[in-house]
């Protein structure tokens, strides 16, 4: 309409960029609004005229659209008629899929958890997996193919500190036998490494080592050391063992993975794509793109690149992360057509991803640098960061069972919204209140910034919390219970809606600009933030009108329908954050 009055009034044929719409500011009247600069050169009027010009234009040959406008200078304000508002309405009813986008047919692989086989999962893996999962499902929403998927790093020095320390003092020592969970039981192990690990220094430098030497010729590392070259060289015992203690972890991982409410298509495995990553570094090597030291080590000189000196294979010929790296791109790309490759891995990994991508464009691959490093802060803990080998972690276990129970301790304070339930389906409440309350939390930082994690404020029922919204949803559903029929649009009231009607409206109107949004900028930031507003958008509503007490029936059909649609897209925009929405609370 902004372009075709252009057109009729100055002759100019607007171009894309130069139609700016903008929300209305609310301290002026209207709902959209339209800047008009752009087009005051080729008029050669003043401002406030030309936007006096256009509005009047539009108002006569809109066809009703607009029912009123205002020129404020360059800025003509519209305020869009009640009966295109009800329209909108109308058609999110009807679009069951209403946010997503089509499909554009082409495929991205997003990666995320990449746990080590010798710890439990941790509140740093928390944040990976839950940034992981909604980003998938947001691009789904956003028309990609998606396919999801893990890198399990379950070779290399720290699997084998957990293995020999079970074999030196694990006195065969099982999940059943323990009654702990596979990766608890190995993580344990790990700690304990360490621990007499540590020992060992302190008794070689009391012995006037130096502490290098010292962490070198200590015996448990010796071993460990040891432990690793009969792993690379398929020794029997050590892979029977091997795999024997990685079951146990997959175990553990898979109930935690299930708990969390995150799942992958295709899981990859270190010990298998490591050996392609050899290859490929032998390849380089013949080629020149690599170099030998003396010592027999592989490297990449990336001086040229703005970077320093890369290793690829240690002198005794094992790999290092990078090589795996390598090795595990090759296999995906060969396995998937896949248009783009991003990496969900903290910011901490920054670096290593830029040279992974230039090694992978080096090595002849096209799509080396195409590659996408979604980087995200780390969770701060007020006591500090986290430190897996010396037990000091937040575990995810451990947290997930706090949040739960945090919230069956709230719902105690609520026990009229729940009357005539079974326990059961109070402790399933409080699973879906626990865990989104954990989800949201973590999900509504900017993904880029590092957070502290407070599990109190989490699980609050006001403010900005995934419970605030899980209740709002809750109540909308109670109101639709309530109702004496099925909500449909017939008989809607058209005119004279009321502010908040209007500004509800508005709101649902905007969900798929949000859902844009957060594919294109990789955040689920921006769902929460949306959720959040039209929560709050809601909340007010219903606070000032009556929905059910209504006694205009249009009114009251106009209202059911709004608040039926609020609930389809609040539950729509939590499911992009992997989060449930319980029908009571």
């Amino acid at each position: 309409m902004a372009k075709a009055s252009v057109q009729a009034l100055y002759g100019v044929e607007a171009g894309e960029g130069q139609i700016q719409l903008q929300k209305t500011r609310p301290e002026f009247e209207g709902n959209i609004t339209l800047v008009v600069f752009p087009f005051v050169k080729q008029a050669r009027k003043a401002p406030a005229q030309v936007a006096e010009e256009i509005g009047h234009w539009i108002l006569d040959n809109g066809q009703g659209l607009v029912a009123r406008y205002n020129a404020v200078q360059g800025f003509l304000n519209m305020v869009i008629d009640d009966m295109f508002w009800v329209k909108q309405l109308e058609a999110i009813d009807a679009d069951e899929q209403y946010g997503r986008q089509p499909s554009r047919e082409k495929l991205m692989m997003v990666e995320y958890s990449s746990p080590n086989t010798n710890k439990p999962l941790h509140l740093g893996h928390v944040r990976n997996n839950l940034l992981g999962y909604s980003i998938a499902q947001i691009q789904e929403a956003n028309g990609w193919k998606v396919v999801k998927t893990n890198i399990v790093n379950d070779r290399g020095i720290h699997i084998c500190k957990s293995m020999l320390a079970w074999l030196e003092f694990g006195n065969g020592e099982t999940p059943a036998s323990s009654g702990k969970k596979g990766d608890h039981l190995i993580g344990d192990y790990y700690v304990r490494f360490d621990k007499e690990y540590k020992k060992q220094v302190a008794e070689l430098m009391s012995q006037g080592k130096d502490e290098e030497t010292a962490k070198r010729e200590a015996p448990l590392m010796v071993k460990a050391q040891e432990m690793l070259r009969k792993w690379e060289a398929n020794d029997p015992e050590v892979r029977g063992l091997w795999a024997k203690m990685n079951e146990w972890v997959y175990a553990g991982f898979d109930e935690t993975y299930k708990r969390m409410g995150v799942s992958f298509d295709k899981i990859y495995y270190e010990s298998n794509t490591y050996l392609e990553g050899k290859s490929e570094v032998e390849k380089g090597l013949q080629s020149g793109a690599f170099y030998r030291r003396e010592d027999g080590s592989v490297w990449a000189d990336l001086t040229g690149d703005g970077l320093d000196e890369k290793l690829l294979l240690r002198s005794d010929g094992t790999s290092v992360y990078m090589t795996q790296d390598i090795g595990t791109a090759k296999l995906r790309f060969q396995d998937y057509p896949i248009d783009k490759m991003v990496y969900v891995v903290g910011n901490e990994q920054e670096y290593h991803f830029k040279v992974l991508s230039i090694l992978l464009d080096r090595l002849g691959f096209p799509f080396g640098k195409e590659l996408v490093h979604f980087s995200y802060g780390m969770v701060e803990l007020p006591n500090g960061k986290m430190k897996s080998r010396e037990g000091t972690v937040v575990d995810a276990d451990d947290l997930m069972d706090k949040m739960e129970e945090d919230a069956k301790e709230i719902s105690k304070d609520k026990v009229n919204t729940l009357q005539g339930i079974t326990e059961a389906e109070a402790n399933e409440i409080a699973r879906k209140v626990g865990m989104g309350a954990l989800k949201y939390f973590i999900l509504k930082v900017d993904p880029r910034k590092n957070m502290l994690f407070n599990p109190a404020e989490s699980i609050d029922f006001n403010g900005n919390t995934g419970p605030f919204i899980q209740y709002t949803y809750a109540r909308i559903q109670s109101v639709l219970r309530k109702a004496e029929a099925a909500v449909t649009g017939d008989g809607l009231q058209v005119t004279g809606l009321e502010e908040k009607e209007l500004t509800l409206i508005q709101r649902l109107t905007e969900y798929p600009t949000a859902v844009r949004t957060a594919g294109d900028d990789f955040s689920p930031a921006v769902i929460c933030n949306y959720a959040y507003a039209l929560a709050c958008d809601f909340n007010s509503f219903y606070h000032d009108l009556s929905i059910l007490n209504e006694q205009d029936s249009g009114k009251r059909a106009l209202r059911l329908l709004l608040a039926k649609n609020v609930a389809k897209v609040l539950r729509s925009a939590m499911s992009l954050l992997g989060i449930e929405m319980p029908e009571r609370m």
